[in-house]
């Protein structure tokens, strides 16, 4: 059952809780006490104002400065979603840094400080962690590719090798929200108790619309927000499509 966000900043609310999806898989939770969580902010100029789409007319949110500087929390999955400039821009000045312990900064191509280095208090998690922060209580989830899946390189390894990564359920004011990460769907996502799925939609990398549509019809949340899809070309795909796959006792909020 779609439903229709506030198309100017791709903003939904559930039962007190504001999500809103700024572009690629940086998303921005604000309870109603006022406490702020972000996932994965940053990348590929989403925060910059410097984003534009491989493709004219794809459904994403729009590109701005944007630099709030409110975050409580903010929860990093892995390297290729590790960006100091995007934590800068959302973090506020003693927010905590939740991220994974094993993120493989030397593999990337991109001259990334260490984790140590930020100047935040940091919170390194592994992919079966259980911690609260600033009242929110926070469970890391494994996030990989199946070696020899449907999302591998042409030799038929992982995009996101086991280890390297995690996924994320935090509680927030009651609510239980959801984002794995980048990954296939996996043995346990289905057992998941979650009010709000944040679902990687875009293939290529993770879980492509049809597998995380039957997730979602398995996990039955209250709200799907698909994010990570149509930030660039390899991840476009049909996200009316995606809405369509899912049960309509589901409500689905899409950018478009």
């Amino acid at each position: 059952m779609p439903i229709p966000p506030d198309l100017d900043n791709m903003t939904v609310t559930y039962d007190g809780l504001t999500i809103e999806w700024l572009g690629y898989a940086t998303v921005r939770l604000e309870a109603a006490d006022g406490t702020v969580v972000y996932l994965d902010p940053g990348r590929y100029g989403v925060l910059t104002g410097e984003w534009e789409p491989d493709t004219p007319g794809v459904a994403h949110p729009p590109s701005r400065d944007y630099r709030p500087e409110d975050g409580d929390v903010v929860c990093v999955t892995h390297a290729h979603h590790y960006d100091p400039d995007g934590i800068d821009r959302v973090a506020s000045e003693d927010a905590t840094v939740v991220a994974f312990e094993g993120m493989d900064l030397q593999g990337s191509r991109r001259d990334l400080p260490r984790l140590a280095n930020l100047d935040y208090e940091l919170r390194a998690v592994d992919d079966e962690s259980d911690l609260v922060v600033a009242g929110v209580a926070i469970w890391t989830l494994p996030a990989y590719n199946e070696p020899n899946g449907p999302h591998t390189r042409p030799d038929g390894s992982p995009y996101h090798p086991e280890g390297r990564g995690c996924g994320y359920l935090l509680a927030i004011d009651g609510t239980r929200v959801c984002w794995p990460g980048d990954t296939d769907v996996l043995d346990g996502h289905a057992a998941l108790a979650v009010d709000v799925f944040l679902p990687p939609i875009g293939g290529a990398f993770t879980m492509d619309r049809t597998e995380a549509a039957a997730l979602a019809n398995e996990l039955k949340p209250e709200l799907v927000v698909p994010i990570h899809y149509n930030t660039f070309e390899a991840l476009e795909t049909d996200a009316e499509a995606f809405a369509a796959a899912v049960d309509d006792e589901i409500a689905v909020t899409l950018d478009s």
